[in-house]
């Protein structure tokens, strides 16, 4: 005999959903946005011959 039961693929969510709190969500966009800041504070860093701190008159 066949078995005849229907199987359904687990729901996956959206990995890239904008959702707010410790979703796993919230912590790949903080993450990415991590990143981009990071990067941003290098390049400034390189391209004026100065600090982070220094560009933006903190220091």
């Amino acid at each position: 005999m066949t078995d005849t039961t229907k199987i359904s693929a687990p729901v996956v969510e959206d990995r890239n959903a904008w959702r707010w709190g410790f979703t796993p969500q919230a912590e790949i966009w903080n993450g990415r946005l991590a990143m981009i800041g990071f990067l941003a504070a290098v390049l400034i860093e390189l391209l004026s011959g100065q600090g982070f701190l220094h560009f933006w008159g903190v220091l």
